[in-house]
């Protein structure tokens, strides 16, 4: 049996002539077999820190953007089990963002909360028809974020 020092992939050593991944491919390249993994998609790096705490603590390992471009680049690398955005975005909106990824075509379809400030009720039927699973809204805590993932069989 090879022991941690035989964990060095052999490409990490070769190719110098290959151009390296971008950042978003690296970080989006699944970790092991069998683990789940949960995309943030914040412009906000508090949130996103404190939602890697929350989804960590249920058993997933994170992915994180900053904004729906960069987490459509990350879905398409790696699918997701989970997702996790923000609706007000630079760049790519959330609403934009899931509609997206709804589209991409997929055997493992990802289950997708907004945690957003977005809280009436016509914002919420929209994010839905949208293709979210469900809604939490900003600020949110352990217990609410951990309600409604298990209310989608995500906890």
């Amino acid at each position: 049996m090879n022991g941690p020092q035989g964990a060095v992939p052999p490409q990490s050593a070769t190719h110098a002539d290959s151009p390296s991944p971008a950042p978003a491919q690296v970080a989006a390249t699944p970790t092991q077999a069998g683990q789940r993994t949960c995309l943030v998609v914040d412009d906000s790096r508090m949130i996103r820190k404190v939602a890697r705490r929350i989804v960590e603590s249920v058993g997933y390992t994170v992915i994180e953007a900053e904004n729906g471009e960069e987490g459509l680049a990350r879905c398409r690398a790696a699918m997701p089990h989970l997702v996790i955005t923000d609706w007000n975005m630079p760049v790519m909106s959330g609403i934009d963002f899931v509609s997206a990824l709804r589209a991409i075509p997929t055997d493992r379809r990802p289950r997708v909360v907004f945690c957003t400030t977005n809280s009436g009720a016509r914002d919420i039927h929209k994010g839905i028809e949208a293709g979210a699973d469900e809604y939490v809204i900003k600020p949110f805590d352990d217990a609410s974020l951990i309600s409604r993932l298990a209310a989608i069989g995500a906890a």
